[in-house]
């Protein structure tokens, strides 16, 4: 039941700003066979893995996804979500405002900077209440989003307003494909030298890529969560990173995913083999894992479907246990906020 994953939270506790060193970020360290915890850093990853693991990283990249703006119509300020775009280059999107918004009507968007940036012409509302618009540019969608774009930062971070380094902080230093509007958090505390000291301890480190989607915030409404309707994300398990997850088992090595986002991924294949498409997999009790053996995650929301994934994979007391813990240790919360490690 939906209350079961419920949760009192400080608001103190919520990070508003990463740390300047995101290896710094405090790390709870959660022993599954034994019940313990451990109270380390993010730096001291080194020494919880062993030759022969391989760490698995979501390469997806954040895209300036947030829209803001002005309708020509009525002066009235706009917000908008950029969705993704078609083969005609039209994009799809969603969006608020006072009022709404009739097909033929101009937004006029601004940049972070405060500059005028194109307009959009809104043209047929979908049946999801998500809208399509033509964009009054001439450039690619990538190259017109880096012109316009704000970093789509959750509510619960400075209300959702990035600041100009945001859009180094909310992106992991080894994002290499766009498509995301929310970072993998687990990803953030990486810094290419802790990446280094991994790979120097014997650990593969191997992407795969799931596009985080608007759905990963959509909040459960029932109580019964079986009948949550689920979102699906685009994801890749390239064939590198299955011969790599292969030799990984041969050898006796253990699979740790960096974020649920890479759990979903994993769990989503079959054998481990190369795929490309679409999971709609949520993952809740009686899940059975298969192919992750140790999960690096942030601490997550009340009542979401990262935290129902976590307390799945760490077992139910005993991640409630350590959410409790977490909470009196006052460690940091959401996307910039401190780690758990799990195995």
């Amino acid at each position: 039941m939906l209350s079961h994953y419920d949760y009192e939270l400080p608001s103190d506790l919520i990070a508003q700003n990463p740390l300047r060193n995101r290896s710094e970020a405090r790390l709870l360290v959660v022993d599954r066979q034994t019940g313990k915890f451990q109270h380390r850093h993010v730096y001291d990853l080194p020494s919880l893995l062993e030759p022969n693991d391989c760490m698995v990283v979501n390469d997806t990249k954040v895209l300036p996804a947030r829209l803001v703006g002005t309708r020509k119509k009525t002066g009235g300020n706009w917000e908008g979500l950029f969705l993704g775009f078609d083969s005609n280059q039209f994009w799809n999107i969603i969006g608020k405002t006072r009022g709404k918004i009739q097909s033929g009507e101009f937004v006029q968007l601004r940049t972070p900077e405060g500059h005028i940036g194109f307009s959009l012409e809104f043209c047929m509302k979908l049946d999801d209440g998500s809208w399509i618009v033509k964009p009054q540019t001439d450039d690619i969608p990538l190259t017109a989003l880096t012109q316009v774009g704000w970093i789509p930062l959750p509510p619960y971070i400075r209300n959702g307003r990035m600041l100009p380094e945001d859009r180094e902080s909310y992106q992991t230093v080894y994002a290499a494909k766009p498509g995301a509007v929310a970072a993998p958090t687990a990803g953030l505390h990486f810094t290419p030298q802790l990446v280094n000291i991994v790979k120097q301890q014997g650990v593969t480190v191997t992407p795969v890529t799931l596009h985080v989607g608007m759905g990963t915030f959509k909040p459960i409404t029932v109580e019964n969560i079986n009948e949550h309707p689920m979102h699906a994300e685009w994801y890749s398990l390239p064939e590198s990173t299955g011969v790599a997850l292969q030799h990984c088992r041969v050898a006796g090595g253990r699979i740790f995913a960096v974020g649920t986002t890479s759990v979903r991924v994993l769990e989503s294949t079959t054998d481990l083999k190369p795929f490309e498409g679409k999971t709609s997999l949520f993952i809740r009790p009686p899940y059975q894992f298969k192919n992750v053996d140790m999960l690096l995650t942030n601490f997550h929301l009340p009542k979401s479907t990262l935290l129902i994934l976590v307390r799945t994979f760490g077992g139910d007391e005993l991640i409630r246990e350590a959410y409790r813990e977490a909470v009196q240790k006052k460690y940091r919360f959401f996307s910039y906020g401190d780690a758990m490690l799990i195995y």
